[in-house]
């Protein structure tokens, strides 16, 4: 069974009695759901996962005035649940520092990511967040949220980034690829750098995650969940097979990885192209991340290096 489901049913089965029991005043203020880091989080667990952070548990978030009031009341509650669901263990409360479920203010578990304790409003904010913390902020499942104050961030984030600081990544991210793999992993082959022919590889698959991902307006998750959340993506689809011939011919078969670069460098530039970002009939990517920057309106973003983030 999957993290998400079980967290589901056991809120389905003895948190949701608990909280309208013992808290009946606050049920419909308190949102109820499963979010934040750990892979189940994102639908990404399997049995492997479990040897860590597992069991039968779920979230509460409050705002700050109702934490003050019940928060920790509400914790001894949630603690007095069965230590068993479902032939699972439930998961154990974290640390107050590092608390992850049970109950908690609405604020901390965004501020945590964000900085705010709600959605950034400026673009100076949004620039200096983590990709993989918004990915986080805003993955799981909301369960009940009758007073909409959670899900109303978690919406706003949902959004995505302004255009600005989309276009400003995405230019970014291009012209590593560019700069990484169309350019630098034939270089470093040919000088039999073995070592440094990894390391661009690295930054190519890297970057052209990240790209993928901006150009399908989704916020890319930790880097070992990148490629497989790939799979979902609609846009650029086929980038998810391409990175794994990538990564099967390596520096191995350079021929063929070469081959492989410029397709999925390919696929990105159609796809700049189909979003009127570029236009022209140069296969290198550099030129078009010089292009993507013109339509940058902020000239604060605007007047940034290229290939700064």
């Amino acid at each position: 069974m999957k993290g998400l489901e079980l967290s589901l049913r056991f809120y389905e089965g003895c948190g949701k009695q608990m909280i309208e029991s013992d808290f009946p005043a606050f049920a419909p203020r308190i949102a109820c759901g499963l979010a934040g880091e750990g892979s189940e989080c994102f639908g990404f667990d399997d049995e492997i996962s479990r040897d860590h952070d597992f069991g039968a548990a779920f979230c509460m978030w409050l705002t700050d005035d109702d934490y003050d009031e019940i928060g920790r009341s509400l914790n001894d509650s949630y603690q007095a649940l069965p230590d068993s669901f479902l032939g699972f263990p439930r998961r154990a409360l974290d640390s107050y520092e590092e608390q992850r479920v049970g109950a908690m203010r609405m604020s901390d578990f965004y501020r945590k990511f964000t900085r705010c304790p709600s959605a950034p409003e400026t673009n100076a904010e949004w620039r200096i967040i983590p990709e993989h913390f918004l990915a986080i902020a805003t993955n799981g499942e909301i369960f009940r949220d009758d007073l909409g104050a959670f899900s109303k961030v978690r919406s706003d984030l949902l959004k995505f980034y302004p255009e600005d600081i989309r276009l400003k990544k995405l230019a970014a991210r291009v012209a590593t690829m560019a700069q990484s793999g169309q350019y630098n992993f034939t270089r470093c082959i040919k000088r039999n750098e073995k070592a440094a022919a990894s390391l661009t590889l690295s930054e190519f698959i890297r970057s052209a995650c990240s790209a993928v991902f901006l150009l399908n307006k989704k916020y890319m998750p930790f880097y070992k969940w990148a490629h497989r959340a790939m799979a979902e993506l609609p846009i650029i689809n086929e980038a998810y097979t391409l990175i794994d011939t990538i990564v099967s011919s390596g520096i191995i078969e350079p021929e063929k990885t070469e081959t492989h670069i410029e397709t999925l460098s390919q696929s990105v530039l159609n796809e700049l192209k189909t979003q009127n970002l570029t236009s022209g009939q140069d296969d290198f990517l550099l030129p078009h991340a010089s292009n993507i920057m013109q339509h940058i309106a902020d000239p604060k973003i605007a007047g940034l290096h290229l290939f700064a983030e």
